[in-house]
């Protein structure tokens, strides 16, 4: 594509993605309403976020349904709704995992689906929480879907954890604590972090790519 034409490319990289899944060459994954989806992300915080919890998984959402079409409900910049074709073609070599729970048929049923459902509305268009607060007026990804979840069906999917739990020592998470929090870094706030999740019992890993 002809480089001075950068308007061309914003327009043409998203119809070719979506030519690709159309077409088959990359089959879109069966999943269901409630299942978490694990990545790297590749952005400016996912490699301070791997070093503090000591895994690769950076970023993470929970699949719900919009207009028909599978998605990924996430915080990003703001909560929203991410076709699951997009959100995994922005991970890091397109890798991530699903995972769902254990007893999914009997935990997930229409009411709390539903309930589901409702509590993202609740969410979604709120900012993204660069300093992990637990409160509901900004939000990260992992913290989202913990709270959807312990709302919706009184599950507590991963550990909380507090800030001064976490590997804070490393040169990258440094920088990162000074940016976000300067001198004064909140090491007692309860965290949620996508490593927990990853690792609770309650879930089973359904697929891997």
């Amino acid at each position: 594509m002809p480089r001075g034409y950068p308007f061309l490319r914003t327009l043409l990289v998203p119809l070719l993605l979506a030519v690709q899944f159309a077409c088959g060459s990359s089959v879109l994954p069966s999943v269901q309403e409630g299942d978490l989806i694990f990545q790297t992300s590749r952005s400016a915080q996912s490699q301070a976020i791997q070093q503090a919890t000591g895994s690769p998984y950076s970023h993470m959402g929970i699949v719900l349904m919009k207009d028909g079409q599978p998605c990924v409900f996430e915080a990003i910049a703001t909560v929203r709704y991410t076709p699951l074709a997009q959100w995994i073609e922005r991970g890091q070599g397109r890798h991530y995992v699903v995972k769902r729970l254990a007893q999914a048929s009997m935990v997930l049923t229409p009411p709390r689906l539903a309930r589901l459902r409702s509590e993202a509305k609740r969410f979604e268009g709120r900012p993204y929480d660069l300093t992990f607060e637990w409160s509901d007026q900004r939000i990260y990804c992992s913290e989202l879907v913990w709270k959807l979840y312990k709302v919706s069906t009184d599950l507590e999917v991963g550990k909380l954890e507090h800030l001064r739990d976490f590997n804070l020592d490393t040169p990258t998470v440094k920088a990162k604590l000074r940016e976000r929090y300067g001198a004064d870094i909140p090491l007692n706030e309860s965290v949620i972090s996508p490593k927990a999740m990853f690792e609770s019992e309650l879930l089973q890993t359904v697929l891997q790519r």
